[in-house]
């Protein structure tokens, strides 16, 4: 059997039940089963629909988003989060880069390699190699004054780990911020890569071995096997091109308002939802969050 999960953003919850029942109806579809008013809705399916992403494209249009997966395993025991444009709603990187007065150049670098226009590795050390001299002291001010948790992040880490979940934050970006949105949503690890200084001044360089693609897919194994857990029991999520290993290793690898070169090769975009929409197509209902 397979489940339907159609959801709406939170803010214009426009997802009608006459929209629900067409769909069921010509899908052959079994009873609505709404996890939240207007916002989230599933049903089962006893076979994938040959026209899914024809649905899915006319559902775009309207402000829905529709995920179809198999209905056994869909709760899982892990989440394994990106962080940039992820868990908060800024590119680190950049925020720094605005701070020593090259934030375009650098802007115009991260949205290519998050693309996977460019080499992850080598556009980070470019990237970094800019910010060479800026106070360290800036890392703080940018935490402070720039950056925001992305909506439904404290309500999908509370509600996994109420119900036995363990979560990881893996970033391609820097320790100084991944420590602070860990402890503050309640991850229970995290790894990134670390910008040097000396003098109290960034050295415009980044400790090696530097965390990309391949360090993601690590964790993934890494984690899952000392916990006790298979990658068929991980939601991952992100949304650039050095998340595209974790997403397809995961048991659900979700492309969260990502790049169209990264949401192509996902079978689970979120482009509408927020954060929430992990809970959603888990099963879990909006009475079911834990805050």
């Amino acid at each position: 059997m397979y489940t339907a999960t159609l959801i709406a953003s939170p803010e214009a919850r426009n997802l009608e039940p006459a929209l629900v029942d067409a769909l069921r109806n010509a899908w052959g579809g079994g009873d609505a089963l709404w996890l939240a008013p207007d916002e989230a809705v599933e049903f089962a399916l006893p076979v994938t629909p040959d026209n899914q992403w024809d649905v899915w494209a006319d559902l775009q249009k309207m402000g829905v988003d529709l995920v179809i997966q198999a209905t056994t395993g869909r709760r899982k025991k892990m989440l394994l989060a990106d962080m940039d444009s992820t868990m908060i709603q800024q590119e680190c990187i950049d925020e720094l880069a605005d701070e020593a007065g090259v934030g375009a150049r650098v802007k115009d670098i991260t949205a290519r390699a998050m693309n996977g226009e460019l080499d992850f590795d080598g556009a980070l050390t470019e990237r970094v190699g800019l910010l060479k001299d800026l106070p360290e002291s800036v890392i703080g001010k940018v935490l402070d004054e720039r950056i925001t948790f992305m909506p439904g992040g404290r309500d999908l880490l509370a509600t996994m780990k109420a119900n036995g979940g363990h979560a990881a934050l893996v970033s391609g970006g820097f320790t100084a911020f991944t420590a602070r949105v860990a402890a503050e949503l309640g991850f229970d690890e995290n790894r990134a890569n670390t910008l040097l200084a000396e003098n109290g001044k960034l050295t415009g360089d980044v400790g090696r071995p530097i965390l990309g693609r391949e360090a993601k897919v690590s964790a993934l194994e890494e984690i899952t096997a000392r916990i006790g857990i298979t990658e068929a029991d991980v939601i991952a999520v992100g949304d650039g091109a050095n998340d595209l290993g974790m997403l397809g290793r995961a048991g659900t690898g979700v492309a969260l308002h990502a790049k169209p070169s990264v949401a192509a090769e996902c079978d689970v975009r979120i482009n509408h939802g927020d954060l929430t929409a992990l809970l959603y197509v888990q099963g879990y209902a909006k009475t079911e969050f834990a805050t």
